[in-house]
């Protein structure tokens, strides 16, 4: 939690390409042409309680993503290549974050309501000369309301060396009937970190998450399990930087793809 007054602002960069899913005949994983998909986003928060319990943020998205076969890296050319690549700011979202209860300071919930910023989720269908549908369009976010509720609990070990952190997220997916593939959905994705720190700069971690789409219509699920491992180096008092990758092990109607991701995080 932040002193009143005190900034927080990180810039997270996710890259996860996939050359497998899971979405061949009756679940069976497949070989595809390969699809990236990139996303970045800031988030903003600033105390502004006297008891620094309570924080207001604001956080942005924009997304970039690249399919049908073309080089991963692609997602940085944001160039719009008809048929096979979208990118644009897909949501905002104002937040809050508080410490629920005083006597447990390890314990906080991050709630916030993202708002889409997208049309439509799929977009530039190709078609072949009678018209017939050949591709099933560029996919860039769902296009629907997000209420999401981040629980986060942290332990350190009495030796100060190591830190387990556990996190579940909780979202609500809503909107316009059809508008989104997600609508009148729950998404709950618990995750575990486990931390060790050689020295007062630098952070090792290891991971495991777990996310679990439920349809309330029982119109589409799915499930995924991705394991990984990063580090954290404080390149200044308040300046530090992340890396991390993931790999995704198992699934249902998913993809079997890995991430690569990036971040600087500035607190003052």
């Amino acid at each position: 939690m932040l002193d009143k007054g005190q900034w927080d602002i990180k810039w997270f960069n996710n890259l996860y390409t996939e050359t497998k899913d899971l979405f061949g005949q009756d679940g069976s994983e497949r070989n595809i042409p390969r699809n990236t998909f990139f996303t970045s986003t800031v988030d903003i928060f600033t105390g502004i309680s006297e008891k620094s319990n309570f924080n207001i943020g604001l956080l942005l998205e924009f997304r970039s993503n690249v399919v049908g076969g073309r080089n991963g890296l692609d997602v940085f050319s944001f160039d719009g290549d008809f048929g096979s690549a979208r990118s644009g700011f897909t949501s905002i979202a104002p937040a809050v974050k508080f410490n629920p209860i005083k006597s447990v300071s390890n314990f906080t919930i991050q709630s916030a309501l993202f708002i889409p910023l997208v049309d439509n989720e799929s977009e530039d269908f190709i078609f072949d000369t009678e018209g017939n549908q050949i591709n099933n369009g560029v996919f860039l976010d769902q296009n629907g309301f997000v209420f999401q509720n981040r629980f986060f609990y942290d332990y350190t070990f009495p030796s100060g060396d190591w830190q387990l952190f556990t996190e579940l997220n909780a979202e609500y997916n809503f909107g316009k009937s059809n508008a989104s593939f997600a609508n009148d959905s729950l998404r709950l994705t618990p995750g575990v970190f486990l931390s060790y720190f050689p020295s007062s700069k630098f952070t090792v971690l290891g991971l495991v998450q777990h996310s679990q789409l439920i349809d309330i219509n029982n119109d589409f699920s799915q499930d995924f399990t991705a394991i990984g491992g990063g580090f954290k180096y404080q390149i200044t008092k308040e300046l530090n930087i992340e890396t991390l990758y993931t790999n995704f092990v198992r699934g249902t109607d998913t993809g079997l793809g890995q991430t690569f991701n990036i971040g600087l995080r500035a607190l003052f």
